[in-house]
């Protein structure tokens, strides 16, 4: 049997998300403006499958594929809006599930570090794949869970004001993504991040945090 976990759809990738994922992925690479389709499951070597089924319904190239034991996301995209609803579709069909079976994003840290010190604005961008935190910036850390819906929340926090995407990671037990800016600017993309998330449907997650 077959888990949902993240089902994700981004009708236009923002500039910094899509060099983001470009910039990490193994697979074919998306520009601005393409729309995206993030599926995540368990057990996770069956999006090997899904992978397989995807591609061949529709013209979508996958850019993120991420196999793990217990998880497995794929990323998918495409020029056309159609071609990445119909390749999630074909996927949700075949593991003969819908939309509304995925799990709501739970929100388990939303964190502000305001006037970033030096030293540590440099700890993290020796870690980063994205823009630089500098010194005096405010950083923004969110952990969710699944961990797909972390592409998801990038992409809104690009959407809705000028921020730097620091870091975003959208696979394992938690997801995170790290952005950074002027105060005002992140304080608007927290509250629209985090209302978006609130508003995706599914099943509540179960079970304890370990």
């Amino acid at each position: 049997m077959i888990e949902l976990r993240t089902y994700s759809y981004v009708d236009s990738l923002q500039l910094q998300m899509a060099s983001f994922i470009a910039g990490v992925s193994r697979g074919y690479f998306p520009v601005a403006d393409q729309a995206c389709c993030v599926v995540e499951i368990s057990p996770g070597i069956e999006i090997n499958r899904l992978t397989d089924i995807a591609v061949k319904a529709t013209d979508v190239k996958p850019g993120l594929q991420i196999v793990e034991r217990l998880f497995g996301m794929l990323e998918v995209h495409s020029h056309n809006q159609a071609d990445t609803r119909q390749a999630g579709a074909a996927i949700l069909k075949a593991i003969d599930v819908s939309e509304e079976d995925r799990m709501k994003p739970r929100i388990l840290t939303s964190q502000l570090i305001r006037h970033m010190d030096s030293h540590h604005a440099q700890l993290i961008n020796r870690v980063r794949h994205g823009n630089m935190v500098l010194r005096g910036n405010t950083l923004y850390i969110l952990e969710i869970e699944p961990a797909g819906y972390a592409y998801y929340a990038a992409n809104e926090a690009e959407k809705a004001s000028h921020i730097n995407i620091i870091e975003v990671v959208g696979f394992g037990r938690f997801g995170r993504i790290y952005i950074a800016g002027d105060e005002s600017e992140v304080l608007v993309s927290k509250d629209i991040v985090e209302k978006r998330l609130s508003e995706l449907s599914g099943r509540e997650p179960g079970g304890q945090i370990e």
